[in-house]
């Protein structure tokens, strides 16, 4: 089949329908900005407590990172581990791993409560080494989580990576079972289908365009205009994500989108996908500028990266399908004939810290900045803040962290400097 510029994952599911277009409610107890993994967690969570939720979509239910990810379901965050110690100190660092962890047992509770058919399976991650550098760190990070955080990740040598991963070109690995696969798109497409049984309503294509503080009847709450219509809500929760846009604007100057991209090749023969992935891993890269790959559950080489650091168009997409096969082939050269089949983007969020940050922001509760750990994370995030608004106090140590902005404020919600970021992220993993 030719390359298709389409998400292979929206071939493998079905969404729930959100109904023919209705008026929106007048009133509801939490409004949702957002239908992805965080917003309809949250809306699941509070629905079951018996909240009346309106979720406020202004695409489709799924069609940011939700659908558009590798269906990495990972522990751990972006930043090491001393990294984290260095920022953070270890008790709260610990309280941080803890949550990652737990955030995998969030997930595996939903997709087996909400008997969600998306592939979940724990099959681990794996973690290889670009650099002799970056491997001796593994033993170091490997000690240092041991210790603190009793969770244990074990390395591989550069002379037993072929039990994980059929290429030659890394110096070794780490491995952490604890890590799993799904298929974004089927699971996203079930938490939406459990936030509506909670009774949650969905309202697909409805952008919210402004929210101001009104009080109704006595009550301070919000009003929010979309692009549908106004409604009124006693409490907001953001869960935009990498497509924060102007309707949230303190939010939106807290976080860079940055664009992430995918390539799947055709149906592989069984043999090759056992040599290319022995164990089914996750398996991602030790550079800045990553690559990230998996077989998907029919057998495809998923392959991505930030082929280019910028939100996705019709040319940065198609230039990037070129950079992701070179990448793929230099990894794997038994894949130089493999055909691709699909190629798309989506738009990440990040911080300035390279951290999740939860709670609350002129008045609005929200949870953002997964850096590419999303699925697991978004998905505990949801839970957990909707927990808090239901006056609930859950552990949560992302909540109340220092959330910086830009230096010197030059930044306004506008990414103008991801060409130079990713210059010097290239630059970084040369020199590292």
């Amino acid at each position: 089949m030719p390359l298709q510029e389409h998400n292979y994952w929206l071939t493998t599911t079905e969404f729930p329908g959100a109904g023919a277009p209705r008026p929106l409610p007048e009133v509801v107890d939490v409004a949702v900005i957002g239908a992805g993994f965080t917003g309809l967690s949250a809306a699941r969570t509070l629905g079951q407590r018996g909240a009346k939720v309106a979720v406020l979509e202004s695409e489709s239910i799924g069609w940011g990172a939700s659908s558009r990810n590798g269906g990495m379901v990972l522990t751990g965050m972006k930043l090491g581990v001393n990294k984290l110690i260095s920022m953070y100190g270890r008790e709260l660092t610990q309280r941080m791993y803890a949550a990652s962890l737990a955030s995998m047992d969030c997930v595996e509770q939903i997709v087996r409560e909400e008997k969600i058919d998306c592939d979940f399976v724990r099959c681990g991650h794996l973690e290889v080494a670009c650099k002799q550098k970056h491997f001796d760190d593994y033993a170091r990070q490997a000690e240092v989580i041991a210790r603190e955080f009793n969770h244990t990740l074990r390395v591989v040598q550069k002379d037993q990576l072929s039990s994980e991963i059929g290429s030659t070109i890394y110096y070794g690995g780490m491995v952490d079972e604890v890590s799993a696969g799904a298929n974004p798109a089927r699971y996203v497409a079930g938490l939406a289908g459990a936030a509506m049984k909670s009774g949650a309503e969905i309202f697909e294509h409805t952008r919210v365009e402004a929210i101001q503080r009104e009080s109704r009847g006595g009550e301070l709450g919000w009003k929010i205009a979309t692009s549908r219509g106004p409604l009124w809500a006693h409490e907001v929760f953001v869960g935009t994500s990498g497509y924060t846009g102007h309707a949230t604007p303190a939010l939106q100057k807290k976080l860079i989108p940055i664009g992430s991209f995918i390539i799947t090749t055709e149906v592989l023969p069984e043999k090759l996908a056992r040599e290319l992935s022995p164990r089914n891993r996750m398996i991602y890269d030790s550079k800045n500028y990553l690559y990230y790959y998996r077989l998907t559950p029919d057998r495809r080489m998923l392959f991505g990266g930030r082929a280019a650091f910028f939100p996705g168009t019709d040319q940065t997409v198609r230039r990037s399908a070129e950079i992701l096969r070179r990448g793929m082939i230099d990894v794997y050269p038994q894949l130089s004939d493999a055909k691709i089949d699909y190629v798309w983007g989506g738009t990440l969020d990040f911080a300035f810290d390279i951290m999740p940050h939860a709670g609350q922001m002129d008045g609005m509760y929200y949870a953002v900045g997964y850096a590419g750990h999303g699925v697991a994370m978004a998905t505990y995030q949801g839970q957990k803040i909707a927990e808090l608004m239901a006056g609930d106090k859950p552990e949560n140590p992302f909540v109340g962290i220092k959330f910086p902005g830009a230096p010197l404020g030059l930044y306004n919600g506008r990414p103008w400097f991801l060409p130079f970021a990713g210059a010097w992220y290239k630059f970084l993993d040369w020199v590292s």
